[in-house]
């Protein structure tokens, strides 16, 4: 079993253009799970652009894009998809070089990310990936005529087909980084918790289930680790009773809702579920730049308190911790993005060191 002990792991985006230079700046800053980078400076790297290559219908016009329907050719689209799917879902080797290989063209980050780990001969305890949940996905990718394409069945059915291969192309082409240990493919996917409010009107729980349960079980399916990233606030069931084996969540800000769904907590972390406790605050650019390690990790010790009255000792939660940002850095400035990068690495250290004396 992967025990993280509280080694420090990033979310991918980073507020820069260069691939090369993120790479090197995750090396530096999370040199045991270091991740590919994500860079929505790019226009083709924004969260819900990123994963779409390869749908039938995708309309790239710049910064733009659209599921276009009504092309003469749609359904022989769908068709070639689920041929495909299909093939790639019973051959390794056929998905290897599919459609749900992610290319330069939208993960650069990937392909600088490897080539400096077979440059370097990196050696790492894991390594990250991570793919758009398809909540968030679908929600945010539209039709021609305005509409979230989740709402309808068979482009939902084909959207959460292309993001599990996504990431279990994923899970498969990390594993010559990590040896006997897993690597890890985190679901990017805050919309999860939200589905029960107005802007979710028509989604329900079982659809939410079933979608992000695929792609979990595809990842896992692949090798992988698979863990959510919910950067966001609201019903935590779904998560937590999902079959995900490591869930990312917003601690500095939304700690005291997390804990509400204590039954469901419990279990998960019973069966041996781990928290990549996101602790070192990202959202807002004042609070970053007012914060520093000691004060996050004082924070973390009062949260791990709390915990402990469950009926966990410090030692269990500890091992089954990863310390992590909130969410992404690619929203604020570069050089507040970096003090994020630094406060984790330092948080991490703080914790392993009283880890180690407990």
């Amino acid at each position: 079993m992967f025990l993280p002990r509280c080694l420090p792991v990033l979310i991918g985006s980073l507020p820069i253009t260069s691939h090369s230079e993120a790479a090197g700046l995750i090396l530096q800053y999370a040199p045991s799970i270091p991740l590919w980078p994500q860079l929505p400076k790019h226009s083709k790297e924004g969260m819900v652009r990123q994963f779409l290559s390869g749908f039938p219908g995708l309309v790239d016009e710049g910064k733009r894009f659209v599921i276009d329907t009504s092309r003469v050719d749609f359904a022989e689209e769908m068709t070639e998809f689920y041929t495909d799917y299909l093939a790639a879902e019973a051959d390794n080797t056929i998905l290897r070089n599919s459609r749900f290989a992610l290319k330069d063209d939208t993960a650069a980050g990937f392909h600088a990310f490897t080539e400096l780990l077979e440059s370097t001969g990196h050696q790492s305890q894991t390594v990250k990936g991570q793919v758009t949940g398809p909540i968030t996905t679908g929600i945010g990718a539209k039709d021609m005529q305005g509409n979230s394409i989740i709402y309808d069945d068979n482009l939902r059915d084909m959207l959460v087909k292309l993001l599990a291969l996504k990431g279990r192309w994923q899970a498969i082409e990390l594993q010559r980084f990590t040896g006997n240990t897993p690597p890890i493919v985190f679901i990017d996917e805050p919309a999860l918790v939200s589905f029960g409010s107005s802007a979710f009107t028509g989604i329900s729980r079982e659809m939410v289930i079933e979608s992000v349960g695929e792609v979990v079980g595809s990842i896992q399916h692949g090798g992988a680790l698979a863990g959510l990233h919910i950067c966001a606030n609201g019903d935590w069931g779904p998560a937590l009773e999902s079959a995900t084996d490591i869930i990312s969540f917003d601690a500095y800000s939304f700690f005291d809702n997390f804990i509400l769904f204590k039954d469901q907590l419990i279990h998960f972390i019973q069966r041996g579920g781990i928290l990549a406790w996101g602790i070192v605050p990202t959202g807002d650019p004042d609070i970053v730049a007012k914060e520093t390690a000691e004060g996050l990790y004082a924070k973390f010790r009062e949260q791990l308190k709390t915990l402990t009255s469950f009926g966990f000792t410090e030692k269990q939660l500890m091992e089954q911790t990863l310390i992590a940002p909130a969410c992404g850095t690619g929203s604020l400035p570069i050089e507040l993005a970096l003090k994020v990068l630094s406060m984790n690495e330092s948080v991490s250290a703080k914790c392993r060191e009283y880890l180690e004396n407990i």
